[in-house]
């Protein structure tokens, strides 16, 4: 038995109110029927669940109906890009786990159920996951470091009829999707009049600027470590260099700050720094999302004074751009509608209603609606489910 530290004692951990939260997890499985007596109990258990189990071998879609599948979603995570903390592994992920499986639940009543895998390679995530799909109505991949989690998510949607979706990529999308819209619209403008420069190509800024050029974005760059992303460049991997081949088609090189001058928009994806000089060589009306967590790549106060409209990941500043707005809906959305898949038209519509919740109250500090507004939640789902339909997806 692990023995602990005593100066780390479980009464020192309870001091801090996060900790007392977390004291033996923040989830439970409960029934949703009653159990009285052995009525009940046939029904539910032997013999009566033996009839359920036959009729489900002879036509599995039913499990649909006659299970909590069509309801559950597997949160599955390996814990190599925890957050802000990154590579910590599976048992530290799992506070994170529950807590996503915690938000699908309050906010759109989606079962979910936290898996953190002690493995990290792409072969042994995609069987364990496969493996494990029969149990569930979808798969949200959650903290997988790039690229691989591109790949892992790729090559899961290929394999398996139920939806896959790799929140860390495509909701920071659609909510980025969603703000920008609505910032746009502030000034008298549309996606199309923008040009954009996207500091970052993991998971999260590979699926903004993939998403932007879905939407219509006028122009987009994005940049890594190492500068911005052009096809002039031979140290891309393949999706760094497929981002190159649709994106940059000015054809810049150099840094961020260098892209900046003149842009219209900057999205922060990347843990780096912005100086104030290069935010103020922006356009007119900039818009400047610092996104990375826990620090902003600018102080939101520094960038307020140059930009039109300035959003964070932060929930303590104005416009928090927050995945918990798209990824319940999303799933909720998918699920109601039993879709073999997420589509990429799915995930646009998702952030068309997410903007539109606010459409008509629009202020410079008020571009994405609250996570706690209650139209939030049904207007995804609609949108989502509309959608599947149309794209001939929806099983039902």
């Amino acid at each position: 038995m692990a023995v602990t530290p005593a100066s780390t004692s479980l009464e020192s951990f309870d001091l801090d109110p996060a900790f007392a939260l977390h004291r033996g997890g923040k989830l439970e499985v409960r029934s949703t029927i009653p159990v009285r007596d052995a009525d009940d109990l046939s029904l539910a258990y032997t013999p009566g669940v033996a009839r359920v189990c036959s009729a489900i071998a002879d036509a599995p879609e039913l499990a649909g109906e006659y299970t909590w599948v069509s309801n559950l979603v597997a949160v599955v995570s390996d814990g190599t890009a925890v957050l802000g903390l990154g590579d910590i592994g599976p048992a530290a992920a799992m506070p994170v786990m529950e807590g996503k499986a915690l938000l699908f639940k309050e906010f759109a009543g989606v079962d979910a159920v936290p898996i953190c895998l002690d493995c990290t390679g792409v072969e042994e995530i995609i069987e364990t996951v496969v493996r494990l799909a029969p149990s569930f109505g979808g798969v949200n991949l959650e903290d997988i470091s790039a690229p691989r989690c591109f790949e892992i998510e790729d090559r899961l949607r290929d394999l398996l009829d139920i939806p896959v979706f790799h929140d860390d990529q495509h909701g920071t999308a659609i909510v980025v999707l969603a703000a920008l819209q609505n910032a746009a619209r502030l000034s008298g403008r549309t996606l199309g009049d923008l040009r954009a420069v996207v500091a970052g190509a993991g998971a999260s800024g590979v699926a903004v600027t993939r998403i932007l050029l879905e939407a219509g974005i006028g122009e987009i760059a994005a940049a890594d470590s190492k500068g911005l992303i052009h096809t002039g460049r031979d140290d891309l991997n393949p999706v760094k260099a497929a981002l190159a081949r649709d994106t940059n088609r000015d054809g810049r090189t150099g840094s961020t700050e260098h892209a900046l001058a003149g842009a219209d928009v900057f999205i922060g994806l990347s843990g780096s720094t912005i100086s104030e000089a290069a935010i103020a060589s922006m356009a007119d009306d900039a818009i400047v999302f610092a996104l990375s967590n826990p620090t902003p790549e600018i102080a939101p106060e520094l960038a307020a004074r140059h930009a039109a409209v300035v959003a964070t990941g932060r929930s303590d500043h104005p416009n928090q751009i927050n995945n918990v707005l798209a990824f319940p809906g999303v799933f909720r959305g998918a699920l109601d509608v039993r879709a073999t898949m997420i589509t990429e038209n799915m995930k646009v519509a998702a952030a068309h209603a997410l903007a539109a919740v606010v459409a008509d109250e629009l202020r410079p500090d008020y571009v994405i609606p609250s996570p706690f507004d209650a139209r939030v939640a049904p207007a995804v789902i609609a949108a989502v489910a509309a959608q599947a339909q149309v794209d001939g997806v929806a099983r039902i």
